[in-house]
């Protein structure tokens, strides 16, 4: 399917544009000797800044077109993110971090609302696990690049790599078509929603409990994985003691071996369990296994093979999510859905992650702090997903929310 594969690749370059961050991150504190509280602060702050922005793109989503919007994000992230090269400390690094986030992020919703409407009922759970499964492909090929980039120039060139994604955008145009429920859609609004109309009506009762629970799952969930992924980096090689590359190739490899658990958590959500009960259990399993990578693995090696292990279930629980997130929502709200419960939830998870774990870490060290940080929120994600009404595979994308609301779902 053409346009799946489309937004596949576009998905890919927006995730390895933003895992840049993460890999030079130990290396930018080290050039400008500041703590990893000022660090965290200024990517906490980027993080609610783009976040914010994230939800108006995602509304732009709704009202101009998956394509339209998907073309302006993948330009304007890559500008971002090559504008790192010249940020001159943590201030200008926080606002073009949040430029990039706003930007880069736009593409979940876009990319996601498109898949969830031209995929096939029967295997749109499937489509959507691929499509996740771009996230640690990107990270794997950001540290491929990252490593001898790093080493060889430095930092700041590492950046750089993000304006490979630009001329993408002329394949996008040529071939990608817009989604045909949106134009449906569209063409049936006497006027266009402005953002705020959105939101009422996602706060409105035939929507509520839904809106909500999704998003303080997400966030829990996100404080876990932000705090966890950002700076998985920096804890291997300032409290292990390994080289950067080293702690690169470990993340990246790790984040390779969770496409494993995007298609595995896909299926299964799509064919075995209710993507709902999938979610839950993927999730807690997922906290297990990064205690028990934190605790047990001493070496390269086995830390790896635990990461990997932990990553199929901590990482792959997004393919399931994805897929949920995006059919509990009407075509005319579907993008909005996914900017306010997937990134509202997950750049503000972000924020608040990485800060809450670098404050941790200079009180009570890294061990209790990623222990306290990650497992805890982590777990309350997987028990409030059960709060969530599993919905039955195989129905038309439209006839979900059709049926949660003859439910009074």
């Amino acid at each position: 399917m053409l346009p799946f594969g489309l937004c596949f690749i576009a998905y890919v370059f927006s995730q390895l544009d933003l895992a840049l961050f993460a890999y030079a991150l130990p290396a930018i504190r080290k050039d400008w000797a500041v703590s990893l509280t000022a660090i965290g602060t200024a990517i906490s702050i980027a993080y609610v800044i783009g976040g914010f922005g994230q939800v108006w793109m995602g509304h732009l989503t709704d009202r101009k077109g998956r394509k339209y919007v998907l073309m302006a994000a993948t330009v304007l992230s890559s500008l971002f993110v090559a504008a790192h090269a010249l940020v001159a400390g943590p201030l200008t690094l926080g606002l073009v971090r949040a430029g990039a986030i706003a930007t880069g992020g736009a593409i979940y919703p876009s990319t996601g609302a498109m898949v969830a409407e031209v995929a096939p009922a029967r295997w749109r759970g499937i489509y959507a696990g691929l499509l996740q499964a771009a996230y640690p492909l990107g990270w794997f090929i950001a540290s491929l690049l990252a490593a001898p980039i790093l080493v060889a120039f430095g930092w700041r060139a590492v950046f750089l790599v993000g304006l490979l994604s630009i001329p993408y955008v002329v394949v996008l145009k040529r071939w990608l078509p817009e989604s045909r429920h949106f134009t449906d859609n569209r063409a049936g609004q006497a006027a266009r929603p402005s953002l705020m109309d959105s939101l009422k009506v996602m706060l409105a009762p035939g929507l509520r409990r839904r809106t909500i629970t999704l998003f303080a799952a997400q966030l829990l969930f996100v404080i876990a994985y932000g705090g966890s992924s950002f700076l998985l980096p920096t804890y291997f090689t300032e409290h292990r003691g390994l080289p950067m590359t080293t702690a690169a190739y470990i993340v990246g490899i790790g984040n390779a071996i969770s496409i494993f658990g995007y298609l595995g958590a896909a299926f299964i959500g799509e064919f075995v369990l209710t993507r709902r009960t999938t979610v839950v259990v993927f999730t807690l399993l997922g906290a297990v296994g990064f205690l028990a990578m934190l605790w047990l693995s001493t070496g390269v090696t086995d830390t790896l093979v635990m990461f990997g292990l932990m990553s199929i279930f901590f990482y792959g629980t997004a393919a399931v999510k994805f897929a949920y997130i995006a059919e509990l929502f009407p075509t005319g709200l579907r993008a909005t859905g996914l900017a306010v419960c997937g990134s509202l939830a997950v750049n503000l998870g972000i924020a608040i992650g990485p800060l809450m774990i670098s404050a941790a870490v200079e009180q009570i060290g890294w061990q209790m702090a990623l222990s306290l940080s990650v497992g805890l929120p982590l777990t309350a994600a997987g028990v409030l997903y059960l709060f969530l009404k599993p919905v039955p595979s195989g129905l038309e994308v439209d006839d979900v929310h059709k049926l949660m609301m003859s439910k009074g779902e």
